[in-house]
């Protein structure tokens, strides 16, 4: 095991930012950046014993600064939406830039995935970032510092620890945004490929892809084209005419996660590479999204590739989105001094 760290350029103001790539012993690596505490490649070995790199990204840091996809990201203080830019904490409301239709996304136009963070060498097989979020930084309340710690194994698993604390009560909602391919992120569309969820709900999401509160399960008429508990295409049914396919634009749901066995949430597989990966994670949700605007994100991907949508999927393994406005969600509050800790894992393998 090893860790090399490089320069990944500079961005607009001159910063440098730098690039830190473990490797195992067969030959595998992770490539994960200070910009966003992003990552950039995932090199997995397929089934002629080929490396293939199965994560969508960008060459250097400028590339990463003008994309706006969250390629790789940790998007924060709080990850995917939060309904009007609004909401309430004992009894104060707190206003946040409204970045996405009349919503709040990722943390707002500046992000945690559009912030440098501290990198930071602390074995062999690990890399920590951290930053400080500041009291007022994107309408957030508290001082917050915030570390992700990524760890590649030579067994072929990635695992992404998070560790925050604050010195006021506030919100907090961390993830990996990520765009897998398992046949190479140049490789096209990913609707040939195959998921299973640990999920027998979902949360019903209104026109602008906010949660309304609702539950939907996957027993019932309107959740046959959004279920995943047995082996399936993600293209199958992609393009049926149901309410929560048009309203996400194809699959941009908040899966409840409640069927984990050993918290196994998810398993993904290419018949053409071999490739699978399976998630495992401590969070209480999964949003599984198909890139479906990765076409018009400004992206200038690795090796000059040209990303259309449906040519990655994320699994983003977190808490419901909008929690804040429907109390029954696991709440999203972290009191001041309390210690936030989450653990998501990916684990790649080849199926013969």
């Amino acid at each position: 095991m090893a860790v090399k760290k490089q320069s990944f350029g500079k961005l607009s103001d001159g910063t440098e930012v730098f690039l830190y790539t473990i490797i195992n012993e067969k030959g595998e690596s992770v490539s994960v950046t200070e910009y966003g505490a992003s990552v950039v490649a995932i090199n997995i070995r397929d089934r002629e014993r080929n490396l293939r790199d199965i994560a969508l990204g960008c060459s250097c840091a400028a590339d990463y600064e003008e994309q706006t996809a969250c390629l790789g990201g940790v998007p924060g203080r709080y990850a995917n939406r939060i309904g009007k830019g609004r909401f309430v904490l004992n009894g104060e409301e707190y206003s946040l830039a409204v970045n996405n239709g009349p919503n709040h996304l990722h943390g707002g136009p500046t992000g945690f995935h559009r912030r440098v963070w501290y990198g930071k060498v602390v074995d062999d097989d690990s890399v920590v970032f951290s930053r400080l979020s500041t009291d007022g930084e994107e309408g957030y309340p508290g001082n917050l510092m915030v570390s992700v710690k990524y760890t590649f194994t030579s067994k072929g698993r990635l695992v992404i620890r998070y560790k925050a604390l604050a010195d006021r009560d506030t919100v907090v909602n961390l993830t990996n945004h990520t765009y897998f391919n398992l046949n190479g992120h140049d490789s096209g569309s990913v609707n040939g490929q195959y998921l299973h969820i640990w999920a027998d709900s979902f949360t019903e999401n209104d026109s602008d892809c906010l949660p309304t509160g609702r539950v939907v399960s996957l027993d019932s008429e309107e959740g046959k084209a959004m279920d995943f508990r047995e082996d399936r295409t993600i293209g199958e049914k992609i393009e049926e005419d149901n309410i929560h396919l048009k309203n996400g634009s194809g699959y941009d749901h908040n899966y409840i996660l409640e069927n984990r066995k050993d918290g196994l949430a998810a398993r993904a597989y290419s018949k053409e590479s071999g490739i699978c990966m399976e998630c495992y994670t401590t969070q209480p949700g999964v949003q599984f999204y198909t890139g479906n605007f990765l076409s018009s994100s400004n992206i200038r991907g690795k090796d000059g590739a040209v990303y259309q949508d449906r040519d990655g999927f994320c699994l983003e393994t977190q808490h419901f989105p909008n929690a804040m406005a429907c109390p029954q969600f696991p709440s999203v509050v972290l009191k001041a001094g309390e210690l936030y800790k989450e653990k998501t894992e990916y684990l790649f393998s080849v199926m013969e």
